[in-house]
């Protein structure tokens, strides 16, 4: 696959509270046919699904997108992903794989773009998305990732640390991380090669595994309205902003 960049989706049937959701319908489509949709609005290049699910692949192949098997003892997207990039990329043209997760059907094709627009700075190994907290209650939920970051630019910073704490303290806005990752390819093959980091395991997020590492991770700001969906009341919050059944 001759492109520059590559969007890349990881995508599995096993969830413990929503089973079987990447083929939840939202508006007459899966979630993972929504999902991959947006990722091809953002014309960045092309959108390949890495699934374990041949249910998935199907479903994916059917609305006319590229589907990649893969193993199906992959504990985390990001191990996910770097397979399916072996497959469809063994040459090592690509430079750049954003990993956008198969639950985010709010994403939109510029957040996409706004994620990979930090890796302009050669410095940056990794690009995300963060939104400002408005909701008083997401400050304090342990289920908000916040990021703790640094301004670099308007709109633009640098992340310092990931918690589910409330932080930093003080006054001023917090920002919930989105886990969209645009990884420099060398970036992402030594991260899956490092070990899980102490602080990874204790905050149970693995970003902290390269921030740990000395690995630099620059955010963007987005004022649109992202959310997994990992719960039915997610799934119905989902349908009602895009519409669906």
């Amino acid at each position: 696959m001759a492109s520059d960049v590559v969007i890349l989706i990881p995508a599995r049937m096993a969830s413990s509270r929503l089973p079987g959701k990447p083929l939840a319908d939202i508006g007459g489509e899966p979630m993972i046919v929504r999902v991959m949709r947006r990722a091809e609005e953002a014309e960045v290049g092309p959108v390949v699904v890495a699934t374990d699910s041949r249910e998935i692949a199907e479903a994916v192949t059917a609305a006319g997108g590229r589907a990649v098997m893969t193993r199906s003892d992959h504990t985390v997207g990001s191990e996910r992903i770097f397979e399916a990039l072996g497959h469809i990329d063994p040459g090592g043209e690509t430079k750049v794989a954003i990993n956008v997760q198969g639950d985010f059907p709010t994403l939109r094709g510029d957040d996409i773009r706004a994620a990979l627009s930090p890796l302009a700075d050669p410095a940056v190994d990794i690009g995300t998305l963060v939104m400002e907290i408005t909701e008083e209650e997401e400050r304090t939920d342990p289920n908000t990732v916040k990021a703790i970051c640094s301004p670099v630019s308007p709109g633009r910073f640098r992340a310092l640390y990931f918690t589910r704490a409330t932080a930093p303290s003080g006054e001023g806005p917090l920002y919930h991380h989105v886990g969209i990752y645009a990884y420099r390819r060398a970036a992402l093959e030594r991260f899956i090669k490092l070990p899980p980091s102490p602080l990874e395991l204790r905050e149970r997020l693995e970003q902290l595994r390269a921030l740990e590492a000395g690995m630099r991770i620059d955010v963007a700001l987005t004022r649109n309205v992202i959310f997994g969906v990992d719960t039915p009341m997610h799934l119905e919050r989902a349908r009602a902003l895009l519409g669906g059944a």
